[in-house]
């Protein structure tokens, strides 16, 4: 343990609001230390950006965050950042730490039974060498479903601020990941973008069968609280949990969820 009573803040950020699904855990595990959350909603969505540009706005945005706010680790809650860029952001950053999110696949291999998962993420993250790799690294005895959808992380940020999605849409993203083969079942979607946890309940009730829907936020947070160190007599700092827009300028409705997450916006 730590013998002084410096307590740097904890960097969570996402493309969007998705990190939240992580902030929400992070914050019960290190409740001693004070929360950056930076959302790149001026980039978002990510889907949408090709790799070179998107590395580069990344590690740009990044050299000015860890200028400004000194932070004890960041943590990149977005599985289309880290797997594109978070080799480039350690060997950039050096004296910085970093704990990423890459898609679950380890965990879902070693849960299934009927040896069928999907992988529910975005264009980028199904793409990337960095997923096939986990595939062949921890999930070869299993038959994996890559599913890259175009519209969720939109739509997940609709309806987390309040907006009605129909069913039918959710569904026509969703409907790929399930596969009945040979008597055996799809019995695990991993969810491998921070926003989709938002609306498991939705895919709950949509699914033509239950699986389990497998959200990695319990398990970043753990990795975090991991790499944090614990300081002696620190309480939770008062000047930090707020949050950073790259637009500068949210809108009400984003505001309001800021806050309902404990955080100034």
């Amino acid at each position: 343990m730590a013998q002084t009573n410096e307590s740097k803040p904890v960097l969570m950020f996402d493309s969007g609001i998705g990190g939240l699904t992580v902030l929400r855990e992070a914050r019960v595990l290190i409740p001693e230390r004070g929360f950056i959350y930076v959302a790149d909603d001026a980039g978002f969505p990510y889907g949408d950006w090709e790799e070179p540009a998107l590395r580069e706005r990344i590690i740009t945005l990044f050299a000015k965050l860890l200028d400004e706010y000194d932070p004890e680790i960041c943590v990149i809650s977005c599985n289309t950042a880290f797997t594109l860029v978070g080799a480039d952001l350690r060997e950039t950053f050096p004296r910085t730490t970093f704990v990423g999110t890459v898609p679950a696949i380890k965990p879902a291999a070693e849960r299934t039974r009927s040896g069928l998962v999907s992988v529910l993420a975005t264009p980028g993250t199904v793409k990337r060498a960095y997923t096939r790799d986990l595939i062949q690294s921890f999930a070869t005895q299993c038959h994996v479903r890559l599913v890259g959808s175009q519209n969720l992380a939109r739509m997940a940020e609709a309806y987390i601020r309040g907006e009605t999605i129909s069913d039918e849409a959710v569904l026509a993203e969703i409907a790929p990941c399930f596969v009945d083969k040979d008597d055996r079942k799809t019995d695990i979607v991993v969810l491998a973008c921070t926003h989709y946890p938002f609306m498991a309940n939705v895919f709950r009730r949509l699914a033509p069968w239950p699986v389990d829907w497998l959200d990695p936020a319990e398990a970043i947070a753990r990795q975090a609280r991991r790499k944090v160190p614990l300081v002696e007599g620190a309480e939770h700092p008062d000047d930090y949990d707020f949050a950073v827009f790259t637009s500068g300028n949210p809108d009400f409705a984003t505001r309001r969820l800021m806050q309902g997450f404990g955080l100034r916006a």
